[in-house]
């Protein structure tokens, strides 16, 4: 192998690597829709109900820098809007659950519909604009401008 190829073959697998740093940074606090979608039973959570309109689902850890943030927003979105819940479930002590809805990362917030069907989901921490859009979609409202 010569030096050439040697240095040729590093810039490839830098670039790989940064390309790949990329779509993940990209891809946190986005929202995803076309999820398999599966209806929640609130009581599996520990809660008595979901919301009557909506339910912002989030899932956090102890350790999680960003969770407390995030569960802030959440409910500060929630208290702003009649028929929308907001639960926080700490997957600490719940590998069973984290297993179940395949969180890789916290916080993970799920957008459930007045059914508990999962509508959106976002890695990381979502952004509060596009989380409203989501709930006008969900509700059916218009978007203030």
């Amino acid at each position: 192998m010569t030096l050439l190829s040697a240095l040729v073959g590093l810039a490839l697998l830098l670039s790989a690597t940064v390309a790949f740093g990329v779509f993940i940074q990209w891809r946190q606090g986005r929202p995803r829709r076309h999820i398999a979608h599966e209806v929640i039973e609130p009581a599996r959570l520990g809660a008595d109900s979901l919301g009557s309109t909506a339910t912002l689902l989030q899932f956090s850890t102890e350790l999680c820098s960003r969770c407390p943030g995030v569960h802030r927003t959440l409910a500060a979105v929630a208290d702003g809007r009649e028929g929308v819940s907001h639960l926080d479930i700490d997957l600490t002590h719940r590998p069973d659950i984290a297993k179940h809805f395949h969180i890789l990362q916290t916080p993970t917030t799920l957008v459930l519909d007045r059914a508990g069907v999962v509508q959106t989901r976002f890695g990381g921490v979502p952004n509060r604009d596009v989380l409203e859009l989501e709930l006008n979609r969900l509700t059916g409202e218009t978007a203030h401008v």
